[in-house]
């Protein structure tokens, strides 16, 4: 490999300022948005007593498990030290930050009550995953902050490695952590499932690369850098293996949720009979999210083409979407049944309803919020690679195939 040299983001002055005005437009839609619903409180939302985390906690969560993939790169670099990896490990932990404000930035937004986060940084419930999700939050940024320097600063290079090895550690718990809130909670038939850690990590992987690989080749072809074939492809074909799993995984769970006889109702609605969450169960997660990318990525003739890589990239990060939309929309719309085989006098909150799926519209104002976590991410990282050397010049075969020529 050639000596490889960094440098700042360096597209026309008047397109960044012009990316940047409709980033923060959107944000600030989102953030109009947010003071409706503050205003008006939460009945101008679809979300309702049974269904408490609507389409905001879908983006929240999306962002959050795509934070830990995106560091995905990074580790593969310093952790497992595969040379081709290195170069990219500074824009890796960037857009692992960006992605993890945008989330929390959603979450922290859609509480009801913002100030209440303060009541949970300052009292924690350690019987709780939640309190201790908010640990694994700040110790993420803690770590890949501390990471990031040890890979841009000369002197700090030697902690590299051990610093690699941390931030890949606590990345793996964060998602894991995300995953158990479903696998914990026993409140709903759709939920409860250990397999859902796991479950969480290999999407983490999918949905981050996915999103890496988009940021890279725009920022690359709007500055005019050259992206080698070599970097592309492997990439490309890691999202491959990563798309593949997630598919696996999903088969195992709804396997094992069909051996238990007390989930086939569940099963049969989220698979057959749920509408709108059984179109995105396998038009959005299975075919679109899944298999149309692998072919997509594996043709031995459109997997060489740029354009294929961007359309399955792009399918994959919906495919995400509707993935958490089914698990987290889906798992509180079919509520857990109370009482199986009796007939049950129910309450005006339903709490005595037996498997009856919940009805969830999701409005204009929790869109615009999900939008605006997206927008956020994008403007930070757009920011930041504008200010500081996270990328390298070229990333051309020569200089960045160890094997090339």
């Amino acid at each position: 490999m050639k000596k490889m040299y960094f440098r700042e983001w360096r597209v026309a002055s008047p397109t960044y300022w012009g990316i940047l005005a409709i980033l923060a437009g959107i944000i600030a839609i989102g953030g109009v948005a947010v003071l409706y619903m503050e205003h008006s409180g939460h009945w101008v939302t679809g979300m309702t007593n049974q269904v408490v985390w609507g389409l905001p906690h879908v983006f929240a969560i999306f962002l959050i498990v795509a934070a830990s993939g995106a560091l995905n790169v990074a580790s593969i670099g310093s952790v497992f030290g595969k040379k081709m990896y290195k170069p990219l490990g500074r824009f890796s932990g960037l857009l692992a930050l960006a992605l993890l404000a945008g989330g929390l930035v959603v979450l922290l937004l859609d509480l009801g009550q913002p100030g209440r986060l303060l009541i949970a940084m300052t009292y924690f419930n350690f019987k709780s995953i939640f309190a201790w999700n908010i640990i694994l939050y700040t110790g993420f940024f803690a770590i890949v902050i501390v990471y990031l320097w040890s890979m841009m600063e000369r002197k700090m290079n030697r902690f590299t490695k051990p610093l690699g090895f941390a931030a890949f550690s606590w990345r793996l718990i964060l998602t894991m952590g995300t995953g158990s809130i479903f696998g914990f909670l026993v409140a709903r038939q759709g939920y409860d499932a250990a397999l859902y850690a796991p479950m969480f990590i290999i999407m983490s992987f999918a949905y981050g690369l996915a999103i890496y690989i988009l940021m890279l080749m725009f920022i690359f072809n709007a500055d005019k850098r050259e992206l080698g074939d070599a970097v592309l492809f492997r990439l490309k074909n890691l999202l491959g293996v990563f798309v593949a799993a997630v598919l696996f995984f999903t088969l195992i769970y709804h396997l094992t949720n069909l051996y238990a006889a007390e989930n086939h109702e569940y099963e049969a609605f989220i698979l057959m009979s749920g509408g709108i969450y059984t179109l995105l169960f396998w038009g959005g997660w299975v075919v679109l999210g899944g298999l149309v990318p692998l072919g997509l990525l594996y043709h031995p003739a459109l997997g060489k083409t740029r354009g294929a890589i961007v359309a399955a990239s792009s399918l994959v990060i919906l495919g995400g979407f509707s993935a958490i939309y089914v698990i987290v929309i889906g798992g509180q719309a079919f509520p857990m049944a109370m009482f199986p085989g009796k007939t049950i006098v129910s309450s005006g909150f339903f709490d005595g309803v037996n498997g009856a799926p919940m009805a969830y519209s999701p409005s204009l104002a929790e869109l615009l919020l999900g939008l605006g976590g997206v927008a956020v991410v994008i403007l930070l990282t757009l920011m930041a690679v504008r200010m500081l050397c996270f990328l390298p010049a070229s990333l051309s075969d020569e200089v960045a195939d160890p094997h090339h020529g």
